[in-house]
């Protein structure tokens, strides 16, 4: 006996080692252009260039999930920010001084890979580096009907008085919706 796991046990582990969170890099924006597309349609999708730009700030948090072949089966574009702030479709992830929340700005999963436990991954790495972090909260704009999924996250919604916060709300669509949770 050679002392090596036995087949079923080493696939099961190539699996859960090609699904582990990593740092989204400028190599995974064909993947998640395909990803953003299948989940979204032509509303929602941002460009290359978007998140180029994002993924180039001081700000950024994201993270992405390869499959064993290596396609991008789920991202998750976030970045540190303040408790508040609403970052626009098509906007920058912008750093600003001693932020306290992370800003989850999309999370997409590639419909085929649904309900197999990548968007849970993606969201406990996230929340994880955050709370290491010591950022105090997590925030988001729900979009497509998604504000039931974040609830029983422990999401809630927030109200938006600030009127150029509002404006950035607005720009989602009428079912937009901000939303929180406390990281303590």
């Amino acid at each position: 006996m050679s002392g090596a796991p036995p087949a079923p046990v080493l696939a099961v582990a190539a699996r859960a080692a090609a699904r582990q969170p990593r740092a989204l890099t400028v190599a995974d924006l064909p993947g998640l252009l395909a990803v953003q597309q299948a989940c979204y349609g032509t509303r929602f999708v941002e460009g290359a260039e978007v998140f180029a730009r994002r993924l180039a700030s001081p700000a950024q948090r994201s993270l992405v999930l390869r499959g064993a072949d290596g396609a991008v089966l789920a991202y998750l574009a976030a970045y540190a920010s303040r408790l508040g702030c609403i970052t626009p479709l098509h906007g920058d992830f912008t750093a600003t001084a001693q932020p306290d929340t992370l800003y989850l700005h999309d999370l997409a999963v590639l419909p085929a890979c649904a309900g197999q436990g990548l968007a849970a991954a993606l969201l406990a790495t996230a929340l994880d580096r955050a709370r290491a972090e010591g950022l105090r909260h997590t925030a988001l704009v729900s979009v497509q009907g998604s504000r039931h999924w974040w609830a029983r996250r422990g999401y809630a919604v927030q109200g938006v008085a600030d009127a150029r916060q509002r404006r950035y709300l607005d720009g989602y669509g009428a079912d937009a919706r901000y939303m929180a949770f406390s990281l303590s």
